[in-house]
């Protein structure tokens, strides 16, 4: 599946995340954003375009409403961060950390997270629109009654995840691993499973198979 990437120029300045505070309305554009600590803060509507963010850590702060284009996130720590009603569009998490991150009742559109953990995400009420899970730990995540229009997992931890009231027609998730995983099984159908997988989703359901 082809997404669309961030547009970032190549002219970027350099600046410190805190440096926002001092921004007429939070928000950077055509910035570059390397070793902040910007952890425990709150800060609404933050807007960021055309930036990209390395190395930064943004653990417990409060990011509600945040509004993301063309944007990436290499090596950043926002575990625990509160990112719901955030609107995502050609953003890019590559090896990041999203622990217990709030992304509920968002918006996330043309969007990569490659190499990251997202275990315990919640993710609640948000539409997803081309967006792929790439080598991405995804456990224990929840997904209640979220919108799946063309998301891939690939090679990711699914296990524990809920996708429950979450439809996953034409979702593929052959590649991706889990012992167990809560989804309903009208929701199940039309999901693209590998056939070991589609043995253990009939264990789950308690048939019991012969083996010739």
């Amino acid at each position: 599946m082809k997404i669309d990437t961030p547009k970032i120029p190549e002219d970027l300045r350099d600046r410190r995340f805190t440096d926002i505070f001092y921004e007429e309305d939070p928000e950077f554009e055509m910035c570059m954003v390397t070793d902040s600590n910007f952890s425990n803060e709150a800060l609404d509507r933050v807007r960021l375009y055309k930036t990209v963010i390395r190395n930064c850590n943004f653990t417990n702060t409060d990011f509600n409403r945040i509004d993301l284009t063309d944007v990436v996130f290499e090596n950043c720590d926002l575990s625990n961060a509160d990112l719901s009603h955030a609107s995502m569009n050609r953003v890019e998490f590559l090896n990041c950390k999203l622990l217990g991150s709030n992304l509920t009742e968002s918006y996330i559109g043309n969007t990569r997270f490659r190499e990251s953990i997202l275990n315990m995400v919640t993710f609640g009420s948000s539409k997803l629109e081309k967006v792929i899970f790439d080598d991405v730990a995804l456990e224990s995540a929840d997904l209640y009654k979220c919108k799946l229009k063309k998301v891939e997992f690939l090679s990711c931890n699914l296990n524990g995840a809920s996708f429950e009231e979450t439809p996953l027609k034409g979702i593929d998730i052959s590649s991706s691993n889990f012992d167990s995983l809560t989804v309903s099984i009208e929701n199940l159908k039309g999901c693209i499973v590998s056939s070991s997988q589609a043995i253990q989703f009939a264990l789950l359901l308690g048939l019991k198979i012969r083996q010739h």
